[in-house]
């Protein structure tokens, strides 16, 4: 089959931002845009003038784009940009971080693994994501199975597909068909693990993901990455700022009265909560602003409070 030959096809790409790098942005826009039949950049309030010069450049004619006065969250953007995908026609929506750079033919191999014969199989697909290649550090991500003690993380070559328990937002492409079913991302919890709870709802209701082999991303995960060597491994950690740690601890512990999240995710989850919370107060600066920002997630945890972090 010839895949860029099903480069569109009913798909709407949604590039959520906040403050972007205006430079590394172009280059998202000029990845995407060919690939799809319309792109819709959701902007949660940034202030910088020259975003609204960038995206007013013609260079991209399928490009739209909708300015909130406010940051709403990753959630509510994506809500609002599957309800505008739905209302104009379009099948597919594909979700994408402001820093996501697709190789030409990403979204044509997403489409491809969506239409292939098993795809209407017993369990049917909810979504379908590409290898993602960390821009900093060169690291392929794995796809990852959740165990009862140890995770199982899949590499998957060239030409093939593995089933995984869940799929980071950027670069899923999703049926809208799908995602009226299982329902749209939980807004309350605003920005972290908003993919991993939509990710484990849809398994619960049948559904299995897939990372495709052929579909390739650089992205980059977190604010800056920590080096680590140990037993004379080098290691890279990827690091959050204290309103990240926020909402990544309230998130965790919000997720773990969840039915659909499963017992072996939390009980690994429980001691990474607490391994995080000592190194990034003991270790990691600013020390003491990230074990209070640690400390009130799960404050707000305990209280079911999501939403937007409050002081």
């Amino acid at each position: 089959m010839d895949v860029t030959a099903m480069a569109g096809n009913g798909v709407m790409a949604v590039v959520v931002t906040y403050h972007p790098d205006l430079d590394l942005l172009a280059q998202v826009l000029d990845s995407v845009c060919p690939q799809v039949d319309h792109v819709l950049v959701f902007d949660n309030a940034s202030p910088d003038p020259g975003l609204g010069q960038l995206l007013a450049q013609p260079r991209w004619s399928n490009l739209g784009v909708i300015y909130s006065a406010s940051n709403l969250g990753v959630a509510s953007a994506i809500n609002q940009a599957a309800a505008h995908a739905r209302g104009n026609g379009y099948e597919h929506l594909l979700v994408l971080d402001q820093d996501s750079l697709l190789a030409a033919d990403m979204v044509a191999h997403l489409r491809q693994a969506l239409s292939s014969p098993d795809a209407g199989a017993a369990r049917p697909i909810a979504a379908v994501g590409p290898v993602f290649v960390d821009r900093r550090t060169g690291e392929v991500a794995p796809f990852v199975r959740i165990g009862p003690l140890l995770n199982r993380k899949l590499a998957v070559a060239p030409g093939e597909q593995v089933e995984c328990d869940f799929l980071i937002s950027s670069g899923s492409l999703v049926p809208l068909s799908v995602l009226e079913r299982v329902g749209g991302m939980d807004e309350s919890l605003f920005i972290d693990n908003v993919d991993l709870e939509w990710s484990f709802r849809a398994r619960h209701q049948g559904y299995r993901l897939l990372g495709v082999g052929n579909a390739r991303m650089v992205h980059a995960i977190g604010d800056r990455v920590y080096p680590v060597t140990l037993f004379g491994r080098r290691l890279s950690f990827s690091l959050h700022g204290p309103v990240r740690l926020y909402y990544m601890t309230r998130n965790r512990l919000l997720l773990y009265v969840r039915p659909q999240t499963p017992w072996a995710w939390i009980s690994q989850d429980i001691p990474r909560v607490v391994l995080k919370l000592a190194g990034m107060s003991l270790f990691v600066a600013p020390r003491w602003q990230n074990l209070r920002a640690m400390l009130h997630g799960m404050a707000d945890a305990l209280r079911g409070r999501g939403g937007p972090y409050r002081r």
